[in-house]
């Protein structure tokens, strides 16, 4: 996810620039390219790696860190530095290194994440973000635009980007189980058909998978209409409510047949099915 950050000052006004694009494998936003997008220690590993690269044009420094997020129930997140009743920080079992990272263009580099003392922790996940936040090029004395008026109140605009990647401790059996409810499906501005439901989470732990959306017609041709990687319902929450515009296919009637919804796990091979819900169309 990204974290926006913004500074005021009388002649400079910084910016986050938020615009991040997701793949496969990884998370991308600004000239920063990282993978894996998520690092899980289940105690099969005690060291991870995380690939950093520059896909732009001009070198990058970046400051690296470790904060802390609550996952609201719309999904979005929120910067706190106290858990909630039933969540566990990560961060004072995790090392990693380096803390600073300059990558000069098309340059890639590795952030190594080490576990610690994790035999010493009690059953259940603990989760904490590893912030990558770029470093704003600094401009040398004497290199300033000597052409700008200088009797004029100036607003220099300064783009930050920042991109966190969860880092996640998992300890013991997991007793998550996930449901899906409240399917509806609505019209958005006479065009779109937008898919409403909720993750329902029990257990003590996380859960994360991929979501598809296929529409079964009265007559049993079956065609995909959505799809959506990457939906994770964090502990201590419940639940989380979530929507998905589906694809306007001219050969697909909305207003009858039904829909199948699939949340299951991301794999390669075959994945396993958490959990799938049926809306009856009319």
């Amino acid at each position: 996810m990204c974290k926006s950050i913004s500074k005021i000052g009388v002649f400079v006004l910084g910016i986050l620039l938020f615009t991040s694009i997701c793949y496969s494998d990884g998370l991308a936003q600004g000239n920063l390219l990282i993978t894996p997008r998520r690092v899980v220690f289940d105690g099969t590993r005690r060291v991870m790696e995380l690939n950093l690269a520059n896909t732009g044009q001009d070198s990058a420094k970046y400051n690296v860190s470790l904060i802390q997020y609550r996952m609201k129930e719309d999904g979005s997140f929120e910067e706190i530095t106290v858990p909630d009743p039933g969540q566990n920080f990560a961060d004072k079992n995790v090392r990693f290194f380096p803390r600073t990272v300059t990558l000069g263009p098309n340059e890639a580099q590795v952030v190594k994440m080490q576990v610690t003392n994790m035999d010493k922790l009690a059953p259940g996940e603990y989760r904490s973000h590893v912030y990558f936040r770029s470093v704003p090029k600094q401009v040398a004395l004497g290199e300033e635009d000597t052409k700008r008026d200088t009797t004029a109140v100036s607003v220099q605009l300064t783009p930050i980007f920042g991109i966190t990647i969860p880092v996640i401790i998992r300890v013991g059996e997991s007793t998550t189980k996930v449901s899906l409810s409240d399917l509806k499906l609505e019209v958005v501005n006479d065009t779109t058909n937008r898919l409403q439901m909720t993750f329902n989470r029990t257990g003590n732990m996380s859960i994360y998978g991929d979501l598809k959306v296929i529409h079964i017609s009265p007559s049993g041709k079956d065609t995909p209409v959505g799809t959506v990687n990457g939906i994770a319902v964090y502990t201590p929450n419940p639940a989380r409510k979530f929507m998905v515009d589906l694809d306007n296919d001219k050969h697909v009637n909305y207003h009858s047949g039904k829909l199948i919804v699939t949340y299951s796990s991301q794999s390669d091979t075959k994945p396993e099915k958490y959990t799938e819900a049926v809306l009856e169309l009319r």
